[in-house]
């Protein structure tokens, strides 16, 4: 019998990604979808577990459907019900999974849905040996972007981090797979496909050690219409072989995610990221060597247990002679179940506060420098919404673009760019 069913999705793009195609599974079983706002027969939460905070607001989503239908089934799966089942099961859902099988998890909470019984499917994700989940790819809604999740697990095991205990072992999506996949996306209309997975440099390892840039050509090749976007890579993926491979697919967007977290050698060490500073900034110059004027974007943690006054002020000059072009800054926060959480040294809230905030500044000037320097250039612009009284795009290189225009969604348009205007550039069409 047809129901109507919300997914509400916490967390990062591998999430996002799951949840579209449960919807997409869903409304193939002739189910209606609506939001998590209204009152649905069921509910399907898709949790996330970086850090305590993220745990929090998921058991916060889950007693909001409680309370707002309480005869509603409610599923839950993802990192926090992989790494927490207890603390699901004490609120009292229907069905529990973890980060297993995606489908095994949808025909568990279909069949609760229908007996009104209470189901859980939970493993060991570190002796995990499942093989990587195909599912479908795309997105719900007016296409523009897409995702292909080409990865799922890590092993990388960093400090800080509960993610290698929550998705346990590396599976990569198989590369005829992804061209098959690729190819599809492309004539249902797509403009772009980011690349996705948890950690997708470590794509090929369990295929016979194949190395990313292969599967990136074979994407570029499968689809050359599409602009072809990369999640975050690990710094050490980029090397003499990876920009050789890559430098001459014009549909390649030229912006690279390299996570930093940290720009003071002593403190990498004690996250247990396999880099040091110098591979770091020798990952930066073979980028900007092959890709003339690419994107360098990262991710920034201050505040990490027993980090002194001199690494944050290392972090903010090593910050400065990167000269990236967005930065994502985030406070350490404690996560339970990871080393770092029992580390000494813990940095106080305001202290954490203080030091993002100074990294924020220099992070919107190095922002702003690289957006002056596009002025007066004639870029390619992807058009996606309405957005502050005109319609907004992203670059190649993820800057984003306002022009004074008619509807443009989905369409792709030279734009000469002008001055620097909020988090993005204004343009004008030529």
């Amino acid at each position: 019998m047809p129901m109507k069913f919300a997914i509400h999705t916490l967390g990062c793009k591998v999430n996002q990604y799951e949840s579209q195609a449960l919807e997409q599974l869903l409304r193939e079983k002739g189910h209606e979808i609506g939001s998590d706002s209204e009152v649905c027969d069921g509910y399907l939460v898709n949790t996330c577990s970086v850090t305590a905070v993220s745990d929090k607001k998921c058991r916060a989503v889950i007693r909001r459907l409680k309370r707002q239908a309480p005869e509603a089934v409610i599923g839950v799966c993802g990192c926090y019900a992989q790494v927490a089942p207890e603390a699901i099961r004490a609120l009292g859902v229907d069905v529990i999974s973890g980060t297993g099988g995606r489908q095994a998890f949808l025909q568990l909470f279909l069949q609760a849905a229908e007996e009104r019984q209470h189901l859980e499917a939970l493993d060991d994700a570190l002796r995990r040996k499942l093989p990587f989940e195909v599912l479908p790819a795309g997105s719900l809604g007016e296409r523009t972007r897409a995702m292909l999740k080409v990865q799922d697990g890590c092993q990388n095991f960093c400090s800080y981090c509960i993610i290698p205990y929550a998705r346990g072992p590396i599976r990569s999506l198989p590369l005829e797979k992804a061209v098959e996949q690729t190819r599809q996306l492309a004539e249902q209309g797509y403009r772009e496909i980011v690349i996705t997975g948890i950690e997708i440099s470590s794509w090929g390892r369990d295929l016979g050690g194949r190395p990313l840039h292969e599967l990136i050509a074979a994407v570029c090749e499968a689809a050359p219409g599409l602009r072809i976007r990369l999640g975050s890579l690990e710094p050490r993926t980029i090397d003499e072989a990876f920009c050789a491979a890559l430098k001459n697919y014009e549909n390649l967007c030229p912006q690279f995610h390299l996570s930093l977290q940290s720009g003071s050698d002593s403190v990498l060490k004690r996250m247990n990221r396999r880099y040091n500073t110098a591979r770091y900034a020798e990952s930066v110059h073979l980028l900007r060597q092959a890709f003339p004027g690419c994107a360098v974007t990262t991710d920034l943690i201050v505040g990490f247990p027993g980090e002194t006054e001199e690494e944050f002020a290392e972090t903010l000059a090593f910050m400065e002679k990167m000269a990236f072009s967005q930065m994502h800054i985030f406070p350490y926060s404690r996560r339970p179940g990871t080393p770092a959480d029992k580390m000494p040294d813990q940095i106080p809230g305001p202290v954490k506060d203080e030091r993002a905030a100074r990294a924020a500044e220099v992070a919107n000037a190095m922002s702003l420098r690289y957006r002056e320097a596009m002025k007066d250039t004639v870029v390619p612009v992807l058009f996606e919404q309405p957005e502050r009284g005109a319609f907004a795009g992203h670059t190649a290189n993820y800057v984003k673009v306002y022009v004074p225009t008619a509807p443009l969604h989905n369409e792709l348009k030279n734009v000469r760019i002008g001055e620097v205007y909020l988090d993005g550039v204004r343009g004008t069409l030529e």
